[in-house]
């Protein structure tokens, strides 16, 4: 018979068991250990030390070369080298670009270039244009019979020319055509003679002035120089004529409009041509009227049929073709 327990001790006097063999960790394969809980840097139990050859972040010790080598791999090597092309790329199209607007700049300046030299021009070189199809002439005279006559003429002037100075009245009604008469230096002409002749034939009611078409009035050297006129009429001698009517082919012969210029030649106003028969003064008058016609935008006509009068902008210079001579626009 087992008597009453002592009282203040504990139920069982043996003394606690000890612990049994290390058990494993749940999910870790680890074993736990007799003694008392530490603290591991470590926690799921991976080495701390370190390998050789890695460095504090698992990279590869050396510098930071090595270092960016072992990170990024043959990209590593290709990044250098593609910079290095790209650098060379941007040179090479600065540089090719450069010669290649020089060869361009260099291949418009021969395109643009004249073929040719430009005909010598006349001291008031700034009212002569440049494009040829501006110029109206009685080309051709090729084949034609010389004229007769006792006038003589001087056949080279000196190639400058002087306004004849003076205002007229207004001939005629109408829009204002205001015209300046010049003279070739050196050829012995009298000036102010020319410029009443032209005043005369353009002031006829005959003329470009008929019935209020237009009105015309001669200005003088001030007009000129500061552009206040609309055409001008010039009487040049034959040697100067391809200087003011350039490309034309007058072959010293014609007259010609060359561009604001009506351009008389003084062979033909001294000595006229064959098929007005020493008829001077007519074919002044025509002459006139023909190349005044062009600078006020008039082409050429043909003749219109046997025993007709020319037309005033018929060649007449280099023949009739059968009409009659004709030297006014409305007769």
């Amino acid at each position: 018979m087992v008597g009453p327990r002592p009282r203040g001790r504990s139920r069982s006097h043996f003394p606690p068991a000890p612990d049994p063999l290390p058990r494993p960790l749940p999910g870790t394969g680890l074993r736990t250990t007799a003694g008392p809980l530490v603290a591991r840097r470590d926690p799921v139990g991976r080495r701390s030390s370190r390998s050789p050859g890695h460095g504090r972040a698992g990279g590869v010790r050396g510098g930071w070369a090595t270092r960016f080598a072992a990170r990024w791999g043959w990209r590593a090597y290709a990044l250098p080298v593609l910079a290095v092309l790209t650098v060379l790329a941007l040179v090479d199209v600065a540089v090719t670009g450069t010669g290649q607007a020089r060869s361009t700049s260099a291949a418009t300046a021969v395109t643009t270039a004249p073929a040719t030299d430009p005909a010598p021009e006349a001291p008031d070189a700034a009212v002569l244009p440049t494009d040829p199809a501006v110029a109206q002439g009685d080309a051709d005279p090729t084949g034609l019979a010389p004229t007769t006559g006792a006038a003589s003429y001087v056949e080279l002037g000196a190639g400058t020319v002087g306004v004849v100075d003076g205002s007229s009245a207004v001939y005629g009604t109408g829009p204002l055509r205001r015209f300046v008469v010049e003279v070739e230096d050196g050829i012995g002409m009298d000036g102010p003679a020319f410029a009443a002749a032209v005043e005369a034939t353009l002031g006829d009611p005959r003329s470009w002035g008929h019935d209020g078409a237009m009105s015309f009035q001669r200005v003088g050297a001030a007009e000129a120089a500061a552009g206040d006129y609309d055409f001008r009429v010039s009487l040049i001698s034959p040697g100067s004529m391809e200087t003011y009517c350039p490309g034309v082919g007058t072959g010293g012969y014609t007259s010609c409009r060359y561009g604001e210029r009506a351009v008389i030649n003084l062979a033909r106003w001294e000595t006229a041509v064959p098929d007005y028969a020493g008829d001077i003064a007519t074919y002044r008058q025509y002459v006139v009227n023909h190349e005044v016609g062009h600078a006020l935008g008039n082409g050429h006509q043909p003749c219109p049929g046997p025993g007709e009068l020319a037309p005033v902008m018929q060649q007449q210079t280099l023949g009739l073709q059968g009409c009659a001579k004709n030297a006014w626009p409305y007769p």
